[in-house]
């Protein structure tokens, strides 16, 4: 979990205070999740799931790549470059589940699914493309922190389907404070790093929210 590796390194400052969000509003702070995580999880909801976040995080470019380019700063350039590389293996590893788990199941209220998923993808290319310095770097580090609770998921559902993937090789925990609390030089930046990761996460909980609905719907239906 980001905030308990923040606490093990004695993460304090700029890089605390985004792991802390993280933790707490992003995947892992919502109840869903730990739902999906069960071995009685109903197959159809972990399909949805794949489906779904495929829809909105794997697609190119993402969030890292359009932080990339409104970001010029060594380190963290060395940083977005090293997670966009584990990204794009993020990405495969969902199409190959995404295709392994057979069609997206019918859920009553698709239409307005899609366009809540169309107005996340609209909310992540705002704050990745943001000119506000740090905004988008910190918008991309919380999908970094994030990722870890996703990817178990991913993982679950890869065991469930008899697939073997691959470790996701992202950007780990430590150099990520590292980076952040280097590029943090000023309290500007470090509004606009903390304005990034706390929208990322209000938008990644959203996600999860409109998973929960959808499974609602289908197995009360």
């Amino acid at each position: 979990m980001p905030l308990e590796t923040a606490r093990m390194i004695g993460t304090s400052g700029a890089s605390g205070a985004l792991f802390a969000v993280v933790a707490s509003d992003g995947t892992a702070g919502h109840r869903y999740p730990g739902t999906l995580r069960q071995p009685a999880a109903p197959t159809r909801d972990v399909t949805d799931m794949l489906h779904v976040v495929a829809m909105l995080h794997g697609r190119h470019p993402g969030i890292i790549g359009y932080a990339a380019q409104h970001t010029d700063e060594p380190g963290a350039n060395a940083w977005l470059a090293e997670a966009s590389t584990g990204f794009a293996e993020e990405r495969r590893t969902l199409a190959i589940l995404v295709a392994a788990s057979g069609p997206l199941p019918s859920t009553p209220g698709q239409a307005e699914s899609e366009a809540a998923v169309i107005a996340q993808h609209h909310a992540f290319d705002m704050l990745s493309q943001s000119d506000r310095r740090g905004c988008a770097l910190g918008t991309a580090a919380a999908l970094v922190l994030d990722w870890h609770a996703v990817r178990i998921l991913l993982d679950r559902a890869a065991t469930r389907m008899g697939i073997d993937i691959a470790t996701a090789a992202l950007p780990s925990p430590v150099d990520s404070a590292v980076m952040i609390d280097g590029f943090a030089t000023t309290s500007a930046v470090e509004r606009a790093l903390l304005f990034g990761a706390q929208q990322f996460a209000a938008q990644q909980r959203g996600l999860w929210s409109l998973l929960e609905a959808r499974s609602i719907a289908r197995n009360h239906s």
